[in-house]
């Protein structure tokens, strides 16, 4: 019987032995003076802590290209373009601000009066409403809508916002969201 409670024993400070204590690595914060950090972020690869809704949100299917580009025109507030593809020759295009409501974004489109929607931001995707308001029926051209639409984050990057091609109404590529 002692030879069993001391195997006992002895199997419990072996096994108190392998919890091991966190690394130095996983206390430190990021240091976001380190070069290395600043180019990340000012590429769009990681983002600061501080949630904003610069960047890109964008999206193939079979039927063509949704983007999104968000680019900032002052302390909080923000511009953005819209163009959802629904095949050949139909998609729905809009512009117009964002600012900060809540937890969430309120994006107001500028082509339809009284037209706003709150949108957040779930894992890297905004996800606009199922149903749009009332006042946003005439957004988008004949049957095709914004309702619904998903779209992944693509970058977190002002840069890359503005660089982004999106087709107009006429079908020419522009970069909507460009100075």
């Amino acid at each position: 019987m002692r030879k069993l409670s001391w195997l006992f024993a002895l199997g419990v400070l072996f096994l108190t032995g392998c919890t091991r204590p966190q690394s130095e690595q996983q206390d430190r914060s990021v240091d976001e003076a380190n070069p290395l950090e600043i180019a990340a972020r000012e590429r769009g690869v990681v983002r600061l802590g501080a949630a904003e809704p610069t960047g890109v949100f964008e999206r193939t299917h079979e039927l063509g290209r949704d983007a999104l580009c968000v680019v900032p025109v002052g302390t909080g507030s923000w511009r953005f373009a819209v163009s959802a593809a629904f095949g050949p020759g139909l998609s729905c295009h809009a512009a117009g601000s964002v600012a900060r409501e809540g937890e969430g974004w309120r994006f107001t489109f500028a082509s339809a009066e009284d037209c706003s929607i709150v949108l957040h931001e779930e894992e890297d995707e905004l996800q606009l409403p199922g149903k749009l308001p009332l006042q946003c029926e005439g957004l988008c051209p004949g049957r095709t809508s914004l309702a619904g639409l998903r779209l992944p984050r693509a970058s977190w990057s002002a840069a890359d916002a503005k660089r982004l091609q999106m087709r107009n109404r006429e079908g020419n590529m522009s970069r909507p969201c460009s100075d």
